[in-house]
């Protein structure tokens, strides 16, 4: 599946556990959620998409360095 550019998989564990894995450019990130639903499980990992994103864009553009005012 794709998310914001973003290719990831998720696979079933266990009853009620996924586990997913995606990469932004050299990182890969994995990992497990737990959820009754998969539809659940995908948008969890699409916020945690989401905040990686958030992330990387803040470090490239360096206002994570900066103080705040």
């Amino acid at each position: 599946m794709i998310h914001k550019g973003v290719e990831y998989t998720i696979t079933p564990s266990a009853p009620s556990v996924w586990k997913w894995r995606f990469q932004i450019g050299d990182t890969i990130k994995t990992g497990k959620t737990e959820a009754k639903l998969q539809l659940l499980a995908i948008r969890r990992v699409q916020l945690r998409i989401d905040r990686e994103l958030k992330k990387a864009s803040r470090e490239a553009s360096g206002t994570e360095d900066s103080p705040l005012r």
